[in-house]
């Protein structure tokens, strides 16, 4: 269900229509606009050092940013489904940061609840500098309207957690608790999560060690559901070359405990990247090298006019790992204002377990 206005998704390009590119510019820039020249915007470089809570909060000086969350769950028959709250910040504009009005952020907030049988979002828009939607570091608390993720005093900093997270739109809501009993992950190599082979990159990391727990209603019809989520901070300036068209992203929840999260940067040349992690609940994460891991897509699908891979195979040799991936629903498509597949996954192999995929640029 839901608005068709004018923007995007995880590395929002929000702001496209203010900023007066049509979609076919922002399409001929990569996905949504984000091969985008950021020039006079702050830039990512490595080593940097990060500090939470200071970090949870917004960082206006780069053009892109978002707090994104998905989680896997199953109401007390077991039945699976699939949750997801997001919430971006686009500058319009580099430099300093006007008031009121004036004020050049753009907010966009993304809901969504999947079952098997059904895929339901939507999406809001809000305008920086008047209060209606923000992020504060402490107690951290992120909201678009009546959208929200809040702590409270009793949060701890370097696990955000424990948290409570609502949305609700005409047909759906859900309200959560999230807690964790373990830290702050960083992403790629020491939080510098590098996009391709040139300057783009992004800081990045994650909370993927989540436990929720709470209710989603559909249509009006409450029910209890538990499981785990990941909740991934990531903010940039410019996110894709201009040569790459989407991405692919899993975050995917191991049975035995560990978490994996892949990306595969698509480029017009076919000379794809790939990045990831390897993380374990004690000891240290672990950067994969691209050329240890194989992403082959299976299946194609048509959605919404566009054909979309099915299922995924994926391989990391160091890992002795190779798993078949399958969506709950494969129509789990957000009719957003840059369209993009994201929803829940199963998968099975020499690992087993759930998680999530997105994606983008199909």
């Amino acid at each position: 269900m839901s608005a068709d206005v004018r923007l995007s998704r995880r590395v929002v390009a929000g702001g496209l229509a203010l900023l007066g590119l049509s979609r076919e510019q922002a399409f001929a820039q990569g996905f949504a606009g984000l091969g985008e020249s950021a020039e006079g915007y702050a830039k990512v470089t490595p080593g940097r050092s990060f500090s939470f809570p200071a970090d949870h909060g917004a960082h206006p000086d780069y053009r892109i940013e978002w707090w994104y969350l998905t989680a896997n769950l199953v109401d007390a028959a077991g039945t699976p489904c699939g949750l997801q709250w997001t919430l971006f910040r686009q500058a319009m504009r580099p430099g300093p940061q006007s008031e009121g009005w004036a004020n050049q952020q753009v907010w966009m907030g993304h809901a969504a609840v999947t079952r098997a049988d059904t895929h339901r979002f939507h999406e809001i828009f809000a305008r920086g500098g008047i209060g209606q939607a923000g992020v504060m570091a402490k107690p951290f608390a992120a909201w678009i309207d009546a959208w929200q993720m809040q702590g409270t005093v009793a949060t701890d900093d370097q696990k955000i957690a424990p948290l409570t997270l609502k949305a609700q739109a005409a047909d759906f809501s859900y309200d959560l608790t999230l807690d964790s009993d373990h830290p702050l992950v960083l992403q790629g190599d020491a939080g510098y999560s590098r996009k391709s082979e040139r300057e783009q990159a992004s800081y990045y990391y994650s909370q993927p060690f989540f436990t929720a727990r709470g209710h989603i209603a559909i249509e009006g019809k409450p029910v209890e559901v538990s499981g785990q989520a990941w909740m991934d901070r990531e903010w940039s300036s410019q996110p894709l070359a201009s040569d790459q068209t989407g991405w692919d992203w899993f975050a995917l929840h191991v049975e035995s405990g560990q978490k994996l999260m892949l990306y595969r940067m698509r480029q017009k040349d076919g000379n794809h990247s790939i990045s990831g992690n390897w993380i374990l609940r004690e000891g240290p994460t672990r950067l994969l090298a691209s050329t240890d891991v194989t992403m082959t897509p299976k299946a194609t699908i048509d959605v919404a006019g566009r054909k979309i891979p099915g299922g995924w195979q994926v391989a990391i040799s160091s890992l002795s790992l190779a798993i078949d991936c399958v969506p709950l629903n494969p129509l789990s498509y957000m009719r957003t204002s840059f369209p993009y597949w994201e929803g829940p996954i199963a998968f099975s192999g020499s690992h087993s377990g759930v998680g999530y995929l997105e994606m983008t640029g199909y």
